[in-house]
């Protein structure tokens, strides 16, 4: 394993490496073990409101820089990574509990982002329009927020912070940011890290590591933000939500929120393309991605198939130490996710799922597990699971296929599989979900594609085009040639 010692910081990083002034601290572990990584003094409220004072001050110099040079710095950021590649690697597979694909395919969406956004400073236009008052002309230019505050979350902490971070920097604003208390080194320092090998202006970028009970809230209701990008749960974000537009100042949000994810198979679906999707899709990071394929619909003429062929196909996963390269199911994050995984396969059982396949749960590694014939009512129907746990669910019919796709509160990721691409189109059409695909699995994410959901998936969109429009503001601006006559 590659050595990653070079990335740590204890510090936080506010106008450059600073220590926290909490009275807490925090150690970082790898989840398989609870090996100590770092050991962190903690974000105080003043460290928040410092950190965005500065961001707020540094912020016009920053957007004032030709586009060039803030499209080098993306780039120079993007180039850092892929020099030192095996060793943000490894960081991510120690403390995010990542197995090694999954690692490599976090830093290469990292670098997808930074590549993107190396593109937007000379991507953002603006409109020239006629006035009916003569004369007069009219501008709208497209402006940086100003602040904007990034909430990240655990699961894909690396690639989910970049991802809001890399396309609000390039659009000219100042960004602070918060990791997820599990992963504060991969999820927040390490940027630090990255972007000051990058050139970037001390205090453009702060990142403060702290328990969500002293600074969440604060850091939420904080006057200088103007945007607040969150991503992780939809009760957190829904609260996010109320306490950014109820505050002092009205900030605008982007809401990135849970899934459950449904794979729908069709009569005409390849199978094994089918079982592929479904073990990969479901059972990559153990499941705990907001993308993870949650439920498997399956039309009855080829249900029974496809749940002998993929039970045997998930029978063959190895799982335990992420650090083991032959390792594809890894331990999940932290005991409250055990125990939140624990509880939704006992339920399943008690509500008369039949259980195709089981294994052990030692320490935090749980084995992958396959449920049959779940019905709407059951839990493992309704609820995000974010584990190595899926339920296997039969439709009478196409149609009844889509009304099981669409029962549910969320609508992030979804697909389906079918021979028959016109079928596959159309039925995708009619998911109630912010992204589709045919024939693949649920889990995409592409940095000049919009990314985002429908219902309680969350408000926004990532990416591309859609990243200006969410890290940018509008400002008409009309020129009149100072002749015109008043009536009073």
């Amino acid at each position: 394993m590659s050595d990653y010692t070079d990335l740590i910081s204890e510090q936080l990083y506010i106008d450059g490496w600073t220590d926290g002034t909490s009275e807490r601290t925090a150690t970082t572990v790898n989840p398989f073990n609870d090996e100590s990584i770092a050991t962190i003094r903690q974000a105080s409220k003043e460290d928040v409101d410092k950190a965005y004072d500065v961001a707020q001050q540094r912020q016009p110099a920053w957007a004032a820089l030709p586009p060039k040079d803030r499209a080098a710095v993306m780039n120079k950021a993007a180039d850092f990574i892929e020099e030192n590649f095996d060793a943000v690697v490894a960081l991510i597979q120690t403390e995010s509990a990542s197995t090694a694909i999954k690692a490599s395919i976090e830093a290469g969406l990292a670098i997808g982002s930074l590549r993107e956004s190396a593109q937007f400073p000379t991507l953002i236009t603006g409109t020239i329009l006629p006035s009916n008052t003569p004369g007069k002309t009219n501008y709208v230019f497209r402006e940086p927020l100003g602040v904007v505050g990034v909430i990240s979350p655990w699961n894909f902490p690396f690639a989910l912070s970049m991802r809001s971070v890399a396309p609000a920097l390039a659009c000219g604003n100042a960004v602070v940011l918060k990791p997820a208390s599990d992963t504060p080194l991969v999820g927040g320092l390490l940027l630090g890290k990255i972007f000051e090998a990058a050139g970037l202006p001390q205090g453009v970028l702060g990142v403060v590591v702290g328990a969500g009970s002293e600074i969440g809230d604060h850091f939420v209701e904080n006057e200088v933000p103007s945007l607040i990008s969150f991503t992780g749960s939809t009760p957190v974000g829904q609260n996010v939500g109320v306490k950014a537009v109820g505050g002092k100042r009205m900030k605008k949000v982007a809401l990135e929120l849970g899934g459950n994810a449904p794979l729908v198979i069709l009569d005409d679906a390849d199978m094994e393309q089918a079982v592929g999707a479904a073990t990969l899709g479901k059972f990559l990071h153990q499941g705990q991605i907001c993308m993870a394929v949650n439920r498997i619909i399956v039309q009855a003429p080829v249900y029974d198939e496809f749940v002998e062929k993929l039970t045997e196909r998930v029978r063959t996963l190895t799982y335990g130490n992420q650090l083991d390269p032959t390792t594809v199911v890894g331990p999940l994050i932290n005991d409250q996710q055990v125990q939140s995984v624990t509880a939704k396969i006992e339920k399943a059982r008690e509500e008369g799922a039949r259980e195709l396949l089981s294994g052990p749960i030692e320490g935090r590694v749980v084995a992958p597990h396959l449920f049959a014939d779940v019905t709407p009512d059951m839990e493992l129907f309704r609820e995000e699971i974010f584990g190595p746990v899926v339920g296997i669910i039969k439709a009478d019919d196409e149609e009844h296929a889509l009304e099981l796709a669409n029962d549910t509160q969320f609508g992030l990721a979804s697909a389906v599989y079918t021979r028959d691409l016109a079928r596959g189109m159309a039925f995708a059409r009619r998911i109630e979900a912010g992204m589709t695909h045919v024939n693949d699995i649920t889990v995409n994410d592409e940095a000049h594609v919009m990314f985002g959901g429908e219902k309680n998936s969350g408000l926004g969109r990532f990416n591309g085009q859609w990243a200006i429009d969410a890290f940018t503001t509008e400002h008409w601006v009309g020129v009149a040639p100072g002749q015109a006559h008043f009536p009073f």
